[in-house]
């Protein structure tokens, strides 16, 4: 199985949608998917998912299944903290030498819940509800998870896509991939529109382990001129 997580297009968060330039994002994104096709598409109920989501949808004449779980609204809730001006922000905004400092780079997934970086957040409740979540929603689609690995109990040859945000992905996929989060956010960021691949492969044993084979790719704002390459509409790349 390869499963695609692709973050919204440019967006405006009140009220939820995409900007112009968003919606331009979305019809790259139906255009690279129309190549070689999904099998299934999911979304986060939040609109400005759904709104990148629909081109796609339209394209290849495929509904899209919404997952409650993929809110980014219930990622806030998790990984945001409060400022000494009483805003709040993503803890993966902060600057990224603070994830790595005290030690904390010795610390892996059994225990990273230590780091002293992460000493605001309720982390145990972060990954209680996506662990939860996570594993029952791939089991779904034919793979149990067992401690580090995933049990092919259906296997499956499908492409699947899930269109939903930054703050879910950034908590979910070092969950997928057995890696510490502080670490993970200190070194990774998704781009608006990016395309995550995750390969889930059909082992001869019956186990797999997801590989990501490609990261907040946006190769597909390539193919029209009109759209800018950039990342988060502040570096151009």
């Amino acid at each position: 199985m390869l499963l695609f997580v692709i973050r919204h297009g440019d967006p405006i968060y009140d009220p939820d949608s995409l900007t112009p330039k968003g919606r331009l994002q979305a019809q790259a994104l139906a255009k690279r998917f129309a190549i070689h096709g999904l099998d299934r598409i999911y979304s986060s109920p939040l609109i400005r998912a759904q709104q990148t989501a629909k081109p796609t949808s339209e394209v290849l004449h495929l509904p899209v299944e919404i997952e409650e779980w993929t809110s980014e609204n219930l990622a806030w809730q998790d990984l945001s903290v409060q400022q000494e001006d009483g805003s709040r922000r993503w803890i993966f905004s902060s600057q990224n030498t603070l994830f790595r400092q005290n030690g904390d780079e010795l610390l892996g997934f059994a225990n990273w819940k230590k780091a002293r970086s992460l000493e605001k957040l309720d982390t145990e409740r972060a990954m209680t509800r996506i662990q939860k979540e996570s594993d029952a929603f791939l089991e779904r689609l034919g793979y149990q998870r067992t401690g580090s690995v995933y049990k092919i109990i259906h296997p499956n040859e499908g492409r699947v896509a899930l269109f939903c945000h930054q703050g879910f992905s950034l908590l979910w996929f070092p969950y997928l991939l057995n890696l510490p989060p502080h670490l993970f956010w200190s070194a990774f960021d998704v781009n608006h529109a990016g395309v995550s691949i995750f390969e889930f492969k059909n082992n001869p044993d019956g186990l797999t382990a997801p590989r990501c084979i490609a990261f907040s790719d946006n190769s597909h704002l390539l193919l029209d001129n009109s759209l800018p390459y950039q990342f988060q509409n502040r570096i151009d790349l």
